[in-house]
């Protein structure tokens, strides 16, 4: 039986940013990610980051509330000219529909399109949440994946409308 849970985004404030960073601090979850920072441990440089990232007016970052919990966060930024979503959740809210629920919340707060998602090869789940939100594979690149210490593949998707 899966249970009901309130989701609920929020424009991101600085006090969310400590959640944040002990998410990332997951090794798993970072494996996953791959495409990380080169030292996610260091709670300085993160916030240093994250904290110049929410004066951004370019970019939309939102904190994901489950049962008013944070449980995450999603964001939208610009690469090279081109808008890009990235994500993060709390492990312990994988595999239960949360991320799916909240992208689709965030895709009707953020109009910009197209909007753009990549994913390491192998994570299937983040892969599977863009697929559920009308994102479409279009591409593969390759990166440094500070989080493997190694290059990997990466699957480029987007969404149209």
């Amino acid at each position: 039986m899966h249970t009901v849970h309130s989701i609920l985004l929020r424009p991101t404030v600085l006090s969310d940013l400590e959640a944040f960073f002990v998410f990332q601090l997951d090794p798993e979850a970072n494996y996953m990610a791959a495409f990380t920072s080169k030292d996610g441990t260091d709670k300085q440089a993160y916030l240093a980051k994250y904290t110049a990232l929410l004066q951004n007016p370019t970019i939309n970052m939102q904190t994901v509330l489950v049962d008013g919990a944070i449980a995450g966060s999603i964001s939208k930024f610009e690469l090279e000219g081109d808008a890009e979503i990235t994500y993060w959740f709390d492990k312990k809210w994988w595999g239960k529909g949360i991320a799916s629920a909240a992208l689709r919340q965030f895709l009707l707060l953020e109009s910009t399109r197209p909007i753009y998602g990549r994913v390491a090869f192998d994570n299937i789940g983040s892969q599977k949440v863009l697929e559920a939100a009308g994102f479409r594979k279009t591409g593969t690149d390759r990166g440094f994946a500070h989080a493997r210490q190694t290059e990997i593949e990466e699957a480029i998707y987007k969404l149209d409308q």
